[in-house]
């Protein structure tokens, strides 16, 4: 590629939609990554939240005793057949819109409403997906109630995070035995890998509202991946707190060719036995999982929660046991919300979409109810299950099924020809353990093809290891099927108590940042800009004569390329003078695509998707000079993307923006 003839040259010339500005001199720089760690904050204690879709949780670490993870106190209120330390992430809010309870509080007091009352009153769950189906995420975008009514979603996030802080204070308080501020603690908040920036961004901005850090303290927030925090805590996993699906190695005493479940179950519960105290200790050397993997080796970490499946691709670097991305996040919305929907589509062939529709908005309680009652039966579903799961139906789907149709329940299901599914005397839904499995199937067919492909890429044919993470992982049937797909592939492992390692590798996370040294763009991102015209390159209808110069418009300006690897701390560096030396503030559109090879911005798939911001009040003398020069500094290797800026002819710090919700 000839380099010159693109090279851009300084002109007060616009690039259209933006105000004026040319790049002078685009390079890329590595950056020692150490170099700035120095001026960081020290705080003492690190929190994480694993803020999920189906359930949540926080643990904690004291920065001096950084082999320790805390997990949060156990809730009130647990469910029936689900043993965990995390809560629903439900979230009640009173008919004036404030904040009333959160997790099972708010589970237990909304279904006590009384019908009528109930209907006032906003209840909402799983709402975390939202972030990641809305394609055009706003702080304005709106979440939908229980009871049909709208609320913000940044609202709904701000006060959940909030409810944490506050709980998490709390605890931390009571164990160091007087007030723990908010500025002692550093935050660390996960999310899905395969979100796009404005989820993020929006994460950020809830966190900030809801008073765990500030615009002006960001450093004291840290976004996580849930699949790199998974990936962190597995690398430290020592033999006994894991179960490896293939193979015939004795784990734990017993072997791993009893089926699947009862090697889980009897692993759970020497954990349970071992669980009185929250407190894990993480073993400081690297665990003796590595103690087999040589310099190099990859790894596969497959996260799968309650909304999304993240897939991401690690090697180990020793002798720190540093990890570095080989391919970039993967995945989609094929997490045990799936079944769930599965169930609602089975219930609405049932007994109709339009029963099923109004009784959900006319009895929203008693729909959680039905909800909670399937989960604790989709929680023992197996493959190799005999016996028939009976779900018990609330009272009021019953009576307002006999109301709405005139018949009765039982009348229905007789009627439709679903017929592995029948009415038991007992007032159950009685289902055959294939119907029950049915409901699975497309949710994990969606896993196994989507690792099939992952599979099939170069960088990933020599892995080692597959770790099967999140609150999904411990489903039976999701287990079977990854190990009849991929086990001759690599060894299969699932880390013992599941639902909580993206947690305890998110405070690891928290405590050493720079763990993680080398990870891959999703996307391409780059600017439109002004080259000089050079005839038979570049196409007339780009064409631009200003003051007697050929200008090419909309070259797109690139940063980094989809899958390219950047290592932490590695700067983009590009430099812009504003158009005229009066100018206060220069905004420049940020342009992405999936595809790397991209020449113009006005190329289908590429997206304007952000702004970059530089804010030049206050960084100039009382001399403006004729020409000044800004130099930004962007940074694609973090887990999320920030930048810097400089006024070169001052080397005073320019107030810099990068924004991918609000432009």
């Amino acid at each position: 590629r000839e380099t010159a003839p693109t090279s851009a040259y300084s002109s007060p010339a616009r690039s259209l939609g933006d105000t004026g500005i040319t790049p002078l001199s685009p390079s890329h720089v590595v950056n020692d990554a150490d170099s700035n760690v120095s001026d960081q904050q020290t705080f003492l204690v690190v929190v994480a939240i694993d803020f999920g879709t189906t359930s949540s949780g926080y643990a904690y670490s004291f920065t001096k005793e950084p082999e320790c993870i805390h997990v949060m106190r156990r809730w009130e209120g647990g469910d029936p057949g689900v043993s965990n330390q995390k809560t629903p992430t439900t979230i009640l809010l009173t008919p004036e819109r404030k904040f009333h309870s959160f997790g099972y509080a708010a589970r237990d007091f909304y279904h006590d409403l009384d019908p009528s009352e109930a209907k006032q009153w906003l209840y909402l769950e799983k709402f975390k997906m939202k972030l990641h189906t809305t394609g055009d995420l706003t702080m304005e975008t709106d979440l939908t109630a229980a009871n049909g009514k709208k609320v913000k979603a940044l609202e709904i996030f701000a006060y959940a995070l909030q409810y944490f802080k506050e709980q998490a204070l709390k605890e931390l308080s009571d164990q160091v035995g007087s007030d723990l501020e908010n500025s002692d603690v550093r935050w660390v908040i996960t999310v899905p890998a395969i979100w796009k920036q404005p989820a993020k961004q929006f994460m950020r901005q809830a966190a900030y509202q809801a008073g765990l850090a500030s615009p002006e303290n960001s450093e004291q927030l840290i976004i996580a991946l849930e699949p790199e925090a998974a990936s962190i805590y597995c690398r430290k996993l020592r033999l006994h707190q894991m179960i490896e699906l293939s193979g015939k190695a004795v784990v734990n005493g017993y072997s791993a060719s009893d089926t699947v479940g009862a090697g889980f179950a009897q692993a759970k519960e020497h954990i349970r036995r071992n669980r009185q105290s929250r407190t894990f200790l993480v073993e400081n050397v690297i665990g003796e999982i590595w103690s087999e993997l040589e310099e190099g080796d990859k790894y596969v970490v497959v996260d799968s929660g309650g909304g999304t499946v993240d897939l991401t691709v690690h090697q180990i670097r020793l002798p720190e046991g540093h990890l570095k991305e080989l391919y970039k996040a993967t995945g989609g919305p094929y997490g045990s919300l799936g079944v769930d929907y599965e169930f609602e589509k089975l219930l609405c062939k049932i007994f109709g979409e339009d029963f099923i529709e109004q009784f959900k908005i006319k009895r929203p309680a008693a729909w959680v109810d039905l909800m909670i009652a399937f989960e604790s039966r989709k929680r023992a579903a197996a493959p190799d299950r005999t016996n028939p799961l009976n779900i018990t139906l609330p009272f009021s789907f019953i009576d307002y099924y006999k109301k709405f149709r005139g018949h009765s329940v039982e009348h229905a299901l007789r009627k439709s020809n679903v017929d592995f599914v029948k009415w038991s005397s007992q007032g159950m839904l009685r289902m055959s353990p294939d119907a029950m499995n049915a409901l699975f199937k497309p949710t994990i067919d969606s896993i196994v093809e989507h690792l099939r492909d992952l599979f099939q890429k170069p960088e990933v044919a020599t892995v080692k290891f597959l770790f099967l993470v999140g609150g999904f992982a411990e489903a039976p049937l999701l287990q079977q099927a990854v190990q009849a797909n991929f086990g001759d592939k690599c060894r299969i492992i699932i880390p013992q108590d599941v639902g909580l390692t993206i947690l305890k590798g998110a405070v690891l996370f928290g405590l050493d940042p720079a763990v993680i040294k080398v990870r891959r763009s999703p996307l391409t991102y780059g600017v439109g800009v002004l080259n000089r015209y050079v005839e038979g390159k570049h196409p007339p209808e780009k064409l631009l004569v200003k003051d007697g110069t050929r200008w090419c418009t909309d070259v797109f300006d690139k940063f980094i390329s989809a899958d390219q690897s950047v290592a932490l701390g590695e700067l983009v560096k590009r430099s812009y003078t504003p158009a005229k030396p009066s100018q206060l503030v220069i905004v420049i559109n940020i342009y992405s695509s999936e595809h790397d090879d991209v020449s113009f911005i006005t190329e289908p798939g590429v997206k304007k998707c952000g702004t970059l911001r530089l804010d030049l009040t206050g960084t100039s003398g009382t001399a403006v000079p004729a020409r000044r020069e800004i130099q930004t500094l962007m940074q694609f290797g973090d887990t999320e993307i920030k930048a810097t800026a400089v006024d070169i002819a001052t080397s005073k710090s320019v107030k810099v923006g990068i924004d991918f919700l609000n432009y």
